[in-house]
């Protein structure tokens, strides 16, 4: 059975893309995150928890990421955003799930 070199060249493609694993993306910097924002939590909303704002550093400055509900997992609670010194550097710690 012959395969055509197109065909052959997408099918290893998706095998390629789908055996990379995700990375994350480490923050280290030399300027301290502003306050946070004091937010107003809306009312609860069945199903979701809520996800505070944070201090996100983009194109060399903090810009502001407002809160926003996430879908719950049974199980687990959400764990911030997060800025904390680590070697004499800021260090971004992502929000995460947490049993």
């Amino acid at each position: 059975m012959k395969t055509s070199l197109p065909v052959l060249i997408a099918s290893l493609y998706v095998a390629a893309a789908s055996s990379v694993a995700p990375c994350a993306v480490s923050i280290d910097i030399d300027v301290a995150p502003p306050e946070p924002r004091i937010e107003v939590v809306p009312a609860m909303r069945a199903g979701y928890v809520w996800a505070p704002g944070y201090w996100e550093w983009r194109d060399s400055a903090h810009v502001w990421i407002p809160g926003r509900w996430i879908g719950e997992r049974h199980g687990y609670h959400w764990v911030a955003d997060r800025w904390g010194q680590v070697g004499g550097h800021w260090h971004h710690f992502p929000g995460h799930w947490e049993r």
